[in-house]
This record gives C-alpha cells, structure tokens and sequence, in this order.
C-alpha cells in the first residue's frame, strides 16, 4: 500500500470517529450504574441474593448477584423505568418497582430481606418480651397484618375475628358506638362473666379502641394458664397483646396512606304488616286493629342509607441509631338508624434512640383518640325503642298530625312514635384519651438487659342529653323538658422495671426474666339531671334553671374511686438443643381490692416441650419439616369488678321521718370481708404442633381443661349479726373444658397463582360445680338471670348447680288445643294447658352458648390480584326470638302491629287464639346454628414505574354477605356475653351489611 493511500484511510478513520464522536458522547450518557446493598432484618450482609433489573416496557433485563459484603453492582443499564427483583432462598423475595434510571446519573439501592417464616421459626409475642415458636411450650396464637381481616372494622378485634381457635368474637349488631364482645375458651366467671380479656398495646394495658386498626401491626392471643400466669390476676380470661406498627433499621422517608368509605344496608328485615295489609285486618274486625288512614312504613322513616369515611396517613424514617413513626387517623362512622354516628381522631407519635453503641436504647410515645356521638339515650348512644316503636307501631299512623305535632298514643304503655324519639332528643358524648409512655433499655454486657418502663394514661369525658317539650317524657309523663350532664376523668399509671439475661453454654440455652410492676387507678364521677325547664333553647346547658332538682325529685351525686396493683414475677426458659424445651414462671401480686387477709396471691406456671423432628431418628422421615409436643399448668386469678368490695361502706341516701319530718341517715351499703380474695383459675393444657412437605401443611392441636375455685358472688345472710343482707365473697366452682385445632395449607404456590388456606375449628363445655362453701351458701343450688321485659315480666335463663352457663329456663310447649291456647308439659311429664301452669312446670329450654366454632379463611393471588375470603359459623345453641315472642301472636294487635307470621299455624295445626296473652315457651327458643360467609374482599396491585409511589392497591370489599340458618329471626349471631346469653333482644339495634371501597397507596 502507498504511502498516498495510507494517509487516505487514515483520514477516512479520523473522519469516521468524528463524525460518531457525539453518537459515541449521547450512547454512554444513555447508561447508567446501580450499585446496592442487601441486608437481613438484623442488617447484617446478605451474600449470593440473585438481583435482576428488567427495563418497563422492554424485554431487556440484567442480573447480578450480592458479594460477601452484601454488595451487588450494575454496569452501564440503558436508562429508563426498571423493577428490581431480589430473592435468596430462605428469604421473602422482594420487588422494587418506579426506578427511573436518568442518563449519566449513578443509582444506590439499599434493601433489606425477610426472612422467610417456617411454622415453627417464627417470632411470637409473649408476656414481656418475645420468643421463637420453635421454642414455646404454650398455647399462643399469632396473626400479623398481612393475614387480618380486611376491609371495613369498627375496632382492634374485628381484624382477627375467625382467625384464632378459640377465640370468639361477636358483633350483635351494626351500632357505630359499638365494640366486639370477645370469648376466649368459654366462661371463666360468674361475677365478672362479661369481661374481655386482657387487653394490652405496645405492654401498656389499653382497650379495643385505644389504638387505630388500621395502626395495628400484629395480635398475639396468649390463651391458656402457662402463658398468661405472668399476668398474674388480669390474665384468667386470656390475654390479647397487640403491637403497633413500628421503624426497624434504616427507612428513606415513607408516606402511607390509607383510605376507604363504606355503605350499609340492613341485611335482614322483620316481615311486619303493611298499610295496605293491615287494613285487611281492620276489614276482619281484628281485636285492637285499627285504621288511621295514613301508608306509614316506620322503618324507613328512622333509617338511612350510611356512608362512613376512614382515613389514614403514616409518617416513618430511620437510620441505624433514631427512627420514628407518625400517624394520624380519622373515623367518621354512620349507623343504619338516623342520628346514630361514632367520630374517631386517632394522634399517635413513636421515636426510638440508639445511643453508645446500641448498649443505650430510648423509646418514646405519645397517643391517644378523641371519640365524639350522638346521645340518642341517658348517657348512651342509642335508645334500643326506637326500634322496638319501629316494628310495632301502626302503619296506618301518619308520623305527624294535621296540627304539626306527633302522632302519640299516651294511653298505651311502651308504645312511643319511633320518630319522635330521635328528633325531639338532643345530645353529645365527648370522650378523650391521651397516652404517653416510654422506656429506657441498657445493655451493660452480652446477653443482659435491663429496661424500665412508665405510661401515664388520662381519660376525660363528657355527656349531655335533652328531652324537649315535645318528647314524650313531656306529652305524656309531664317532665317539661328533661336534662342530664355528667363527666368523668380517670387516669392510670404504670411503672416496670425489669432484668432479662440470655446466654448459651454449648448445647445449653437459658433466658431468665426478672420484674417489678406497679400500677395504680383513679376515677371520679359527677353526674346530675333536673327537669321541668322553661324554654328548651338552652337544652343540657342550663342545668340550673329546671325545677325539678330543687323540689328534691331529680338526682345529683359524685363519686371517686381508686385501687392498686404491685407484682413481682420470676420466668425461667431453658432448652437443650433446641430438642427439650422447659419454661417455668411466677408472680406474686398484691391488690388493694383484696381483703385484709389476703392482699397477695401467687401465680406459678410451668410448661415443656419436646421438638420431635429435631431427634435423629427422625432424620430420615423427609415429609416431615417439624413436629412438637407442649404440655403445661398455669394458675391465674381475677380481682374484685371493684375497689372496695371487701370493705364496710356506708350510704347516705335513706331518710327517717322523725318528730315530723324526713332526717338524712347513715346506713350500711357492704357487709366487709377481710377474706375476700381473688378467683384462681388452675388450667391444664396439652398441645401438638406439625409442619408436613416442608411446612405445605401445618396445624396444631391443643387439649385443655380449666377449673376455676373461689368465684366471687353475692351472698344472702342474716341481720344481724352480719349489717347488711349480703356479703360479697369467694364460694363458687365452675369448670371448662374443649379442643382447639387449626389446620394452615397452600395447595398452590405458583409463580402467577397461589392458594392460601385456614381452617380452625374449637369446642367449650362449661359446667357449675359448685355455688357454695362451709360458710356460705345458695340453698336452692341455684339462681336466675335474664328477663323478657313488660309485659310478660319473667326471667329467661337459670344458674344451676351441675349444669352449664346459659341454659334456657322456662316451660316447654308441646302443643296447642283446638281453642288456639299453649299445652305445656308439666313437671310430671303430662301434657296441661299454660293456664294451669305452675313455677315447678318449668325446666332447661336450651343454650345460649355455642358448643363449637367453626372458621374458614382463604387468600388467592393472582398475579396483581389478591382475593380473600372469610367464613365462619357457630354450632350447637339455641336463640330466644324476642321479636316473635311480642311481635309473633295475634294479641299483640291491641298493642301495636304484629309480624306476618302472626297468623301462621302452630305446630301444624291453627294459629294461636286472639286471646292467648304473651308467653315464655320453648317454641320461641329456636336452634341458632349458622354458617356466614362473612368477608370478600378483591384487590389490585398495580405496577408503578415512578420514582416515588412505592406502591398503590385499590379494594373493594363486602362484610357480613351472606347467612345459612334455620333460625327465624334477624340474625343468628346474637349477645354471649354474661349469664343470659343467646337473646335475640327486641331492641337490638339492626344487622348491616357493608360494602367498601378502598385504597392503600406508598410514596418515598
């Protein structure tokens, strides 16, 4: 080649790269590098996590993998959106989506991986502190947020209602001031029958409405003796703690907001008589019918269509020293029936400090709620005859006279027009609730830690409630207007200290805890109410300006109480291996709500456990991923319902007439009893727990039986030499026995599809062993509870020796003669009509309490989707159908409208007699079986490739869809709380069925 052509293609090459150079300058300006670290939970480096970039919208996609530093790193990616995908076996894969890769830009991913929970590796909350499944020898159960119940809940239990054995969670009906009554293994009282269990947030006892649900991070349920012992007389009736949601390591600034509305309708409507069909009963000459010429449907004039509002916003960040979390939530609840609202503000602010290396820990919190309703009631939210007015009353009535004023019938008792009720009743009740709580925790040496602990929580509220003249109370009783206010404030505080050392010594495992709790509580009261106002215009406001409290007719007191609680606990954890576990505790607590003679109790547990799987001859049995055995005894305890019942307290409330006029005097209230003590449940529980085809398949199994000795009841004694006729003391036995088995699968785990199930399924048998003791006894063996009201005025149910809580106690129809009269069956046996009946005639009609619960629950993904479903059912009681006791009998007619079944025939036969009066027979307590398909709720995940929204789901939901009964009534899922449970009460507030619509959205 020429010297000539040489120099031609080196200027060809040098024109060429000119020419490319700023093609070459725009294509390397195109790339970008990503450098990340991956990280445990502990923030500890993550080697051989498998990350792959794949750009949006493209098929192009880079992988890389974490070096032993935790440390991955891109090279020159095109810019543009991209998802990030990190996964390593043991661990939750985890997705980062919306990351903008800019042209000549350099990106940093910081991430940290969850490990993946086996059944038995998981963390459970136990009595101060925390522990791994693997090594817990106690009945605890477990739900965290991912798993709750979703869409709409009025309080902190609804989020796991059906998704612990054993614990049963009700909700009688749709009132928006209503919370969820909670049974945990049955009755373990009779004095205190319808108490929750304990209730603790974050270790400061609380309530179901002391914290946002939507703020909830996860619920643990500590359910037998062994594991709620170190709770020592708070924890008979089980123990519910729930931990909020918190800051772990470092966090980029994160926004969540949380939002949905809602919509009800009642689900199920008594069929009463029309307008239209009611004058057909006027036509007939029905006994009391009677046609005022107006089409009133009374339901809909007290009812509406609700809307009800949530939302939700949550602050958070860290770094490797500080984090903190802010959240603010509003509640705007709306009732089916008019007026009836419930308005929540919930402020919370948590911050944690690391200091000296992490040897220093602080946490601080603020909380709290502000809590505002309608007063449809005297110090309530709502007036349960407005509804009970609704059924009844005349449809030919129209809600207003030509004049303007209400529609009323004062010659009739318990007959009010429903509507008049709600507009001519004024009222607010404001309740708030202010929280702060901190602890200090140092960490002196390896292993050792102590912390302390103090809360201070202050509760205020405040009710006022106004009659006007044109309420009933005025046009009918004469009050002329009729007012009350009242206040409260209570405060409780709580002081801890405690010492917990954990250490290994080969295959030795040991954690010991040490405490000290001292809490102390404070009430004050006022209360006052006058009528007989001149103007309504200053309704509740103007207390002083009725007439009523000054003639000595209306009432006015105040009241204080206080009481305390001082406890030391000892709790001892020590496994070989991980193979042999034992676990052994005790509290020793004093309160001032004892007696004089027993101001302490102690409160032990013990409690073993053997992992099977861990054996070597299990090592072969490949199916198997793990397989325990528990066993364990616990004693716990229940105080006094109040501070001062082991003491003498006086009254001031009983006059003398004497020389010629009324002399205040001071009498006895309380016999005193030094020996009043605590009610001591000892408990016995056998447990089994398994994982099958590495953990497809778990469940557990748990046995237990419960005696519970020196229950607490009033007794009858002579005067004298005792001041008073009764004497609260400890005589009574009752024992409680079931099985609990949860069964967890994933039938399908796909890459696009998977298929999560639950079921859980628990029965409870109760029985009364015992009302009595040497000293004090109930002679008859037994006494009675509940009542049906006017106007047939009787009791509903019966506490009896050798029988269960809860049974029906009445007389058992068998027939009706030819005339359309009740036959009942006598003591004897024999048939005999009602109006030869006799108190000895009556015997067990039923149960109020179910013998089995049965829950269902179910989560599909489906790629972006996810659809949960809830189902549950009760089993094995009976129901009392107050409405079709009143509502269900022609003679009603002359008190009001009736229900259609009215005139349906009787045991096949006719209906009942115009004149056959109001009765409590068992052909009104009905089998109350059902199964409820109780929650669908269908979400979608979208795919965001922004820089900022981490994530957006949008919701739709539906709540308490669908029931399969028999029952005749409203709704199966009645009242079990104290001892007349089972009613389905004529003034219960109706059932809904909710509808919502909702979205989760994440920015950072």
């Amino acid at each position: 080649m020429s010297a000539l052509q040489r120099m031609k293609n080196a200027l060809t090459k040098w024109l060429v790269l000119f020419l490319l150079f700023p093609f070459s300058l725009t294509a390397q300006n195109a790339h970008t590098d990503v450098k990340g670290m991956v990280r445990d939970e502990q923030g500890r480096a993550l080697p051989g996590v498998s990350v792959t970039a794949k750009k949006a919208d493209t098929a192009f996609s880079a992988t890389a993998e974490s070096k032993p530093d935790g440390v991955f790193s891109f090279s020159q990616l095109p810019s543009g959106n991209y998802v990030f995908t990190l996964s390593l076996v043991g661990y939750e894969t985890q997705t980062l989506s919306g990351y903008e890769l800019k042209p000549g830009a350099t990106a940093s991913l910081v991430v940290k991986l969850q490990q993946k929970e086996r059944a038995l590796s998981e963390v459970v909350v136990v009595g101060y502190g925390t522990q791994r499944k693997e090594e817990l020898t106690s009945a605890v159960s477990s739900v965290k947020a991912k798993d709750f119940v979703k869409g709409s809940v009025n309080d902190a239990s609804q989020l796991i209602r059906g998704k612990v054995a054993g614990l049963n969670i009700i909700t009688p009906d749709a009132n928006p001031t209503g919370t969820s009554q909670i049974l945990l293994r049955g009755l373990n009282s009779i004095s205190n029958a319808g108490a929750n269990p304990l209730i603790l947030v974050d270790g400061i006892p609380g309530s179901l409405t002391t914290v946002a649900p939507e703020d909830i991070d996860r619920i643990d349920v500590l359910k037998d003796g062994s594991a709620a012992a170190i709770y020592g007389t708070r924890g008979t009736n089980g123990v519910i703690l729930i931990t909020t949601k918190k800051v772990n390591g470092e966090l980029p600034p994160t926004v969540e907001l949380n939002s949905y509305a809602t919509i009800q309708s009642i689900a199920r409507k008594l069929d009463v008589f029309s307008a239209n069909a009611y004058r057909q009963l006027v036509a007939q000459q029905k006994p009391g019918a009677m046609d005022y010429g107006a089409n009133t449907n009374w339901l809909d004039e007290i009812t509406q269509t609700p809307v009800s509002q949530v939302y939700s916003i949550n602050l958070k960040a860290g770094n490797k020293n500080t984090n903190y979390i802010a959240s603010f939530e509003y509640r705007s609840l709306n009732g089916i029936i008019k007026k009836t609202d419930n308005k929540f503000f919930y402020p919370r602010f948590e911050i944690n400090h690391n200091m000296f290396n992490g040897k220093l820990k602080f946490n601080g919190n603020v909380s709290g709620y502000q809590q505002s309703y309608f007063a449809g009631a005297d110090g309530g939210s709502y007036r349960g005859d407005i509804y009970r007015n609704a059924v009844t009353y005349n449809p030919t009535d129209p809600v207003k006279a030509p004049d303007g004023t209400w529609t009323q019938h004062t010659d009739k008792t318990d007959y009010v027009n429903p509507v008049s009720l709600l507009e001519e009743t004024k009222g607010e009740n404001k309740y708030t609730d202010f929280r702060t709580f901190g602890s200090l925790s140092f960490l002196p040496v390896n292993g050792l830690t102590f912390k302390l602990l103090g809360s201070h929580d202050e509760q205020h509220s405040t009710r006022g409630y106004y009659e006007t003249k044109q309420h009933i109370s005025t046009v009918r009783d004469g009050k002329n207007g009729y007012a009350s206010r009242g206040t409260t404030r209570s405060t409780d505080d709580l002081v801890e200290a405690t010492a917990q050392y954990s250490g290994s010594w080969g295959a030795h495992n040991l954690t010991g805890l040490a405490g000290y709790s001292w809490r102390k509580q404070y009430s004050e009261n006022y209360y006052m109410q006058n009528w007989d106002f001149p103007s309504d215009f200053f309704t509740y406001n103007n207390m002083g300006a009725g007439k009523a409290l000054s003639r000595g007719e209306a009432v006015e007191y105040s009241y204080a109480e206080k009481s305390t609680l001082l406890s030391y606990f000892l709790r001892l954890n020590y496994n070989f291996k991980e193979r042999y576990l034992l676990s052994a505790s005790i509290r020793r607590e004093g309160s001032s709500r004892f007696g004089a003679n027993h101001k302490y109790g102690n409160f032990p547990a013990v409690s073993v456990g053997w992992n099977i799987q861990k054996e070597n001859f299990m090592r072969n049995v490949n199916f198997l991923s793990s397989l325990k055995i528990r066993a364990g005894y616990g004693i716990t305890g229940t105080e006094p319902s109040g501070p001062y019942k082991s003491l003498n307290t006086i009254d001031f409330n009983s006059f003398a007439y004497i020389n010629g006029e009324w002399i205040q005097v001071i009498s006895p209230s309380k016999n005193p009893n030094p020996d009043l003590r605590w009610e001591k449940k000892k408990e016995g529980n056998l447990g089994l727990d398994f994982g099958l085809w590495k953990d497809r398949l778990t469940g557990s199994v748990d046995v237990y039986k419960r005696t519970v000795d020196d229950l607490i009841l009033d007794y009858n004694v002579p005067t004298p030499p005792y001041l008073f006729p009764t004497i609260t003391a400890n005589a009574a036995t009752m024992q409680n026995k079931g099985i609990e088995v949860t069964l967890n699968g994933v039938p399908v785990q796909g890459k696009h599809f998977s298929w999560f199930t639950s079921v859980n399924y628990s029965t409870n048998s109760n029985k009364v062993v015992s009302l009595s003791n040497d000293k004090f006894s109930v002679k008859a063996g037994y006494f009675d509870q509940g009542a049906t009201g006017e106007p047939i005025q009787t009791i509903t149910h019966r506490v009896q020796i050798g029988q269960p809580v809860g049974n029906f106690w009445g007389y058992k129809s068998v027939d009706i003669d030819d005339n359309g009269h009740w036959i009942i069956q006598g003591q004897d046996g024999k048939p005999k009509p009602i109006a030869q009946q006799q108190p000895n005639d009556k015997t067990i009609l039923g149960n109020g309490l179910p013998k089995q619960y049965l829950n269902w629950n179910n989560t599909i993904t489906c790629k972006n989707f996810d659809l949960n479903v809830t189902m549950r059912g009760a089993f094995g009681f009976s129901i009392l159908n107050m409405a079709q006791m009143f509502y269900g009998v022609p003679v009603m007619l002359t008190r009001g409208n009736l229900l259609t079944s009215a005139y349906n025939n009787v045991y096949g036969k006719r209906p009942l007699a115009d004149d056959q009066e109001l009765q409590y027979v068992s052909y009104f307590v009905q089998k109350g079986d059902y199964w409820k398909i109780d929650n669908i709720t269908l979400g979608y995940h979208f795919d965001l490739h922004s820089e900022h929204i981490r994530g957006l789901r949008l919701y739709v939901s539906g709540s308490n869809l669908f029931t399969i009964t028999g029952y005749k009534g409203i709704d199966p899922e009645v009242s079990i709380s104290g001892l007349a449970p089972g009613v389905d009460d004529r003034n219960r507030y109706p059932s809904t069925r909710t509808f919502t619509l909702g979205a989760n959205i994440s920015f950072q």
